[in-house]
């Protein structure tokens, strides 16, 4: 291991209700690769050359490696999942118990490899454009009766554009869709994203 332990890292996974010990072994996986140890978004986050390569996370039901930009990962094992069909660049690789990681050391470090490469090259995600989110025809029709509100929508960031889109399509009944737009009308007026 060339790379030093981050203190805030040891602090994370001492403080571990859950997942310790498949923590510590992902934990050595990983800085055998030789990446740097960091902590960011609350998690363990490992990088090359200052590029996010890998994190590690720990839910209810497994933990997992995930690589932000997973998708451009080849995947020969066929192991990568994708947390949720809105998720367009990180991927996971989840586990329940120690013995999994153990098993899979070496195809996960190949994975890990691969994450290195995939930086060193360059390559980027193509994220979809907002054109490519379909704006459903109940928010269209407040646009058609309210114009203001189209233009103070169009001069959210993309990332706020996206997460109202998707938040306004996802129920299957218009009414609850009428419902969801006339909820957040005023906060996209406002200049506010969904969650600020």
């Amino acid at each position: 291991m060339t790379n030093s332990m981050n203190p805030k890292v040891d602090e994370y996974l001492s403080k571990a209700k859950k997942w310790q010990e498949e923590f510590g072994k992902l934990r050595k996986i990983i800085l055998d690769c030789e990446l740097t140890e960091e902590f960011k978004w609350m998690h363990p986050c490992y990088t090359f050359e200052k590029k996010n390569i890998v994190l590690i996370h720990g839910f209810k039901e497994y933990c997992a490696l995930l690589f932000p930009k997973g998708s451009l990962l080849q995947d020969a094992h066929g192991i990568l999942i994708q947390q949720t069909e809105n998720v367009q660049a990180a991927r996971q690789i989840r586990f329940t118990n120690v013995q999994e990681i153990v098993e899979m050391e070496t195809i996960l470090k190949g994975y890990i490899y691969e994450a290195i490469e995939v930086e060193k090259s360059g390559l980027e995600v193509n994220f979809k454009k907002k054109a490519e989110f379909i704006i459903p025809e109940e928010f269209q029709n407040k646009f058609d009766e309210i114009p203001a509100l189209k233009t103070a929508f169009e001069a959210l960031t993309p990332g706020r554009q996206r997460a109202y889109i998707l938040y306004f399509s996802a129920p299957k009944q218009s009414k609850t869709r009428v419902r969801r737009v006339e909820k957040y009308m005023q906060q996209i007026l406002n200049g506010k994203g969904l969650n600020d």
